[in-house]
């Protein structure tokens, strides 16, 4: 591909070939007119111009800076076709030559595809030929000479030659380029296919698009982290053999690593069976949001397992595995940290901590939330209180909840009952009920509905 950029640069030569070849065309014009008494007067100083105009006009197209390389082509047109309208003017506007050069200068304008640069080119040709009558004055002469109609066709001819040879030449370069890009985009679609398996998409995609450089820095944004691991896998990994193991391992983490990307879940690192994602960076729906699609990933990984444990169950893997997993929300530091040649893109602080010990609490089956991302969900998820749990590196005991599954699939079996308002909350699970606490509960509730409507009729 550099090598079909460094052919297509020296555009600059191309235009000098064909500018030197209408200009000398001009200039061997003007020494036959001379020759034939046609014409006579400045034919020198005109001669003189249009052979030094195109060395001229190379050495300004070579100091023009880069960021003005734009301009170039369309001004250097226009000063050629203003030069044209000089020459005109002096053939006293004979029609067969005049049309000749026009074509000419329309050709290079063309070339360049832009309405604008042909307007431009007209319009310079227009002021060059009243300048030229200012010069010369007005004398129109429909009919030249046939030698001059012939040197003038020769000259045009030779220039269009030159500058369609040149275009098809551009035009090979650019299909040349166009293919070298194509290849180019291709290893570079390979490269991040390939990348990507060591980076999560969603930041391998926030690279590739500018939103986020390659340095060492790091924010602070609410997260939700998560955690999981197989209960019961390092004493099956002393029961089977490490191949089977490598596989049975293998293809845990790809299916559950295709359910956390589904729901738009940043995988943070593996550790042996376990999982860390987290939600809210690099793109984030809100903190409520984004503890919903964590959740709803949780359940469907729990679901999944019933899954994978008949595939393996066939493979000849007795050990009922199970699946725990913790969930937390709040304020943590993201981003790139390591030196700046060796980076890891991650999160700490102590939320992640404690998403790490409602994971270690968790039963067999068993999802966990701290009270900020139950409290974020509670309406959308039914979840059972499981009290207070003491978690390494907190000094006091947090309450947990354990996550059942989404209200709309319980709603005709549920066995919770919750409701709250201003001055009114009630969480109620039949299944935790004990029979001799049922009556109590029962008195407890007609009480409370019995005081609601004796204080309604005294209100009414």
């Amino acid at each position: 591909m550099n090598t079909a950029i460094k052919d297509l640069q020296p555009t600059t030569m191309y235009e000098f070939y064909s500018r030197s070849v209408g200009f000398i065309a001009s200039a061997i014009m003007l020494a036959l007119a001379h020759q034939q008494n046609i014409w006579s007067f400045h034919y020198t100083e005109l001669i003189i111009v249009a052979l030094a105009y195109p060395l001229l006009a190379l050495f300004i197209s070579n100091k023009i800076p880069a960021r003005l390389e734009h301009l170039r082509r369309p001004v250097l047109v226009s000063i050629d076709a203003s030069l044209v309208g000089i020459l005109m003017a002096y053939m006293e506007f004979a029609v067969i030559p005049c049309l000749l050069f026009a074509i000419m200068i329309n050709t290079s304008a063309i070339i360049l595809g832009r309405f604008n640069v042909w307007l431009a080119g007209f319009m310079s040709m227009a002021l060059g030929a009243y300048l030229g009558t200012l010069i010369f004055g007005l004398h129109i002469t429909p009919q030249a000479p046939l030698i001059i109609d012939i040197c003038v066709a020769i000259g045009v001819a030779i220039y269009l030659a030159v500058a369609g040879y040149f275009s098809g030449k551009q035009t090979t370069l650019l299909e040349k380029l166009h293919i070298d890009i194509q290849q180019q985009e291709q290893k570079h679609k390979h490269l991040a296919n390939q990348v990507s398996k060591y980076i999560s998409p969603q930041i391998l995609e926030s690279i590739f698009s500018g939103k986020q450089d390659v340095r060492l820095q790091t924010q602070r944004k609410k997260l939700v982290v998560f955690f999981s691991d197989i209960k019961g896998f390092t004493a099956l990994s002393e029961q089977i053999e490490s191949e089977v193991l490598t596989d049975l391992l293998n293809n845990y983490l790809t299916e559950m690593t295709n359910i956390a990307i589904k729901y738009g879940g940043t995988i943070d690192k593996y550790i042996g069976d376990s999982i860390m994602v987290f939600f809210g960076d690099p793109k984030t729906q809100g903190a409520k949001k984004d503890t919903l699609a964590c959740v709803a990933m949780a359940i469907e990984m729990r679901k999944h397992m019933k899954v994978l444990r008949q595939k393996w169950r066939a493979q000849g893997v007795k050990s009922p595995l199970e699946i725990r997993m913790g969930i937390n929300t709040g304020y943590c530091t993201v981003g790139n940290f390591g030196t700046e040649s060796r980076m890891d893109y991650t999160i700490i602080g102590k939320e992640v901590n404690m998403a790490s010990r409602l994971e270690s609490a968790a039963d067999s089956n068993e999802i966990l939330l701290s009270y900020e991302s139950y409290a974020l969900i509670q309406d959308k998820i039914i979840c059972r209180e499981k009290g207070r749990i003491s978690a390494k590196g907190f000094s006091r005991p947090v309450p947990v909840y354990q996550v059942v599954d989404f209200r709309h699939n319980l709603a005709a079996k549920t066995t919770f009952v919750e409701h709250e308002l201003p001055g009114f909350s009630m969480y109620m699970d039949t299944n935790r009920i004990n029979n001799y606490d049922r009556e109590r509960i029962a008195k407890a509730l007609e009480l409370a509905a019995s005081k609601i409507k004796d204080q309604n009729k005294m209100q009414n």
